[in-house]
């Protein structure tokens, strides 16, 4: 059936291209945009005020668990949507009654969202409530183009609307209005999925909804695809993250993940740079694979003949540039690593990496804490939300805990025990750690991290004070040799950020550098390499400096409420379609 629509179309194109009409014109002139409409004649409602609404109950539709009634006011000639639960009771056209509950705006509409029904009980008129939140558009003329997603031909009228990234409007063409012929023409050519630029007047349907009176219309681009089915979207998971446009075209929340995306960037940019933060831009080709410990990919030079890496981290070239006099600097970008892919990870993510002289990683607990409750209000508007079944508090001061104790909590064993490799390795294999026989002793620690502590931390919990051997770019801690200075952010068991007191002395990096290299030789392909450029700016001196990094995708899953990373990447890494 795809074909045939597609080559039908195709048909078209050339019918319409034989009678002198372009159907991909160069231009239309939009006099104003779909959300400017709705946030000039639409107020934001109160969602948490609770209303009595009176009227007359005009008709009743059932989907799903609920019924959507056509509430009417008792004098004047408007309408307001109702949605109560199936369980509420049977409801009749031409009842009065009142319904109780909270305002939204569903599908275009001003909607009662109901919790209950009062037979002939007071309530304010519906005429009250449009008048406050539904402003008359007065039969303003506008020009506005958009993709067209529904579209219905009753005869001599036809209703339809077109859609854009930020929403929807209602157009409505009249065959009195537009002429036999244009009505006509419309009827032919236009097809669902169709970009379509449309002149005419502003005003409001009788249940209250915005709708463009077309005085004249354009097609903008044929369609040559028809669009998923209405009610339904894309439903493949994998076609949905390939065909990303269709999803954001037939998905409403696919489209907000990206605006919440856009928005919380926008938050953090605003937040570090009120800070004292400068944005700077590091190289993504690197000759040396360090910054972090994971696998790179590797790549060929041409021009240099030389192998280089696609940067897991910026990490030293920041800090590089603190030696250079810059006290505070961060860069947001793109970090490869050849890992896995799962819920969690994406070869290809998005982090943001910022580091300041003369601060302390406890220093950048407050600063994190701070950077999170403002792009949690920038975003959602709230400090409480819920990730995954899960409601998350971010209003409270963060827990605080300490790595060896969480452990010794969990299993009854201190840190000695725990530094104690061989004692190490046989407990890994006693609880299950997978190939716990091969791992590195810096590998088992992770892994028994991530097996006791990480599976319980909900709430935001700043975990503190790593192992040095899990750290080889933090300060040695000022009060334990065996610990660096270095907090993970944990939030419903993610990993969100990570952060240090930098490690300063040159000496001591080029001893971690070495260590490095030993776990790689034992086989460990995420240890780092020397990188003796920043071990020579080392040398001239970094001061002392506090250096964090969050994780821009997982923080968009936790604002989101999203399963995956892959909702929140536009084009995640997949494998090749297969012919």
């Amino acid at each position: 059936m795809s074909e045939e629509i597609i080559e039908s179309r195709k048909e078209l194109v050339k019918v319409l291209k034989e009678k002198g009409i372009n159907p991909y014109p160069h231009k239309f002139t939009v006099s104003v945009r779909l959300d400017q409409i709705r946030n000039k004649y639409e107020l934001p409602v109160e969602q948490d005020k609770e209303y009595i609404l009176k009227g007359r109950i005009k008709r009743v539709s059932k989907r799903d668990n609920r019924y959507i009634i056509r509430f009417a006011d008792l004098t004047e000639p408007v309408e307001i949507q109702v949605i109560i639960p199936i369980e509420k009771g049977k409801f009749s056209p031409n009842t009065v009654c009142s319904f109780k509950g909270y305002l939204d705006r569903i599908d275009g509409k001003l909607t009662l969202v109901a919790e209950d029904v009062l037979e002939d009980g007071e309530g304010i008129a519906v005429s009250e409530v449009k008048k406050v939140y539904d402003l008359d558009p007065g039969r303003e003329n506008v020009a506005v183009a958009g993709r067209l997603v529904s579209f219905r031909d009753q005869g001599k009228a036809a209703f339809g609307h077109i859609q854009d990234a930020d929403g929807k409007i209602q157009i409505y063409l009249r065959r009195d209005t537009l002429g036999d012929e244009k009505y006509n023409e419309a009827m032919e050519i236009l097809d669902i999925g169709d970009i379509v630029g449309v002149q005419g007047e502003l005003f409001r349907t009788m249940t209250g909804e915005l709708t463009v009176e077309v005085k004249d219309f354009k097609l903008l681009t044929k369609s040559l695809r028809a669009l998923p089915e209405k009610w339904h979207g894309l439903k493949d998971v994998e076609l949905r993250y390939r065909r990303r446009y269709v999803d954001l075209i037939a998905n409403p929340r696919a489209r907000e993940i990206f605006k919440i995306r856009y928005k919380a960037i926008k938050s953090l940019r605003e937040f570090l740079e009120s800070e004292g933060f400068m944005e700077v831009e590091t190289p993504i080709l690197q000759s040396v694979a360090s910054g972090a410990m994971a696998k790179p990919f590797i790549t060929h030079h041409n021009a240099l003949d030389i192998d280089m890496y696609l940067r897991i981290a910026p990490e030293l070239y920041l800090k590089m540039l603190i030696v250079g006099g810059f006290n505070r600097v961060y860069e947001l970008g793109r970090n490869f690593r050849n890992e896995g892919i799962d819920t969690t990870h994406n070869p290809e993510f998005t982090m943001v990496e910022f580091y300041a002289a003369y601060m302390d990683y406890n220093d950048l607990m407050d600063l994190t804490e701070r950077l999170m409750r403002k792009i949690l209000m920038d975003t959602v508007g709230k400090l409480k939300i819920t990730w995954e079944g899960q409601e998350l508090d971010f209003s409270k001061p963060f827990r605080r805990l300490k790595f060896f104790d969480a452990l010794k909590e969990k299993t009854g064993k201190d840190k000695t025990f725990f530094l104690d490799e061989k004692q190490a390795r046989a407990f890994a294999k006693e609880v299950g750690i997978p190939k716990a026989e091969t791992l590195t002793h810096l590998k088992i620690l992770d892994k028994l991290f991530e097996h006791f502590i990480e599976e319980d931390l909900v709430q935001p919990t700043f975990v503190i004070d790593f192992p040095k051997i899990l750290s080889p770019l933090a300060k040695t801690h000022r009060d334990d040799p065996d610990l660096v200075e270095r907090f993970e952010l944990i939030v419903n068991k993610q990993e969100i950020a990570n952060a240090y007191t930098e490690l300063n002395d040159p000496e001591d990096q080029r001893e971690r550098f070495i260590q490095q290299l030993k776990e790689k030789a034992a086989g460990d392909e995420e240890a780092m390499d020397i990188d003796e450029n920043f071990l020579t700016a080392l040398e001239y001196g970094l001061p002392p400096t506090g250096g964090e990094g969050i994780g821009i995708d997982r923080l968009i899953m936790m604002l989101t409420d999203s399963p995956s990373i892959r909702e929140v990447i536009l084009f995640p890494t997949l494998r090749p379609e297969k012919d």
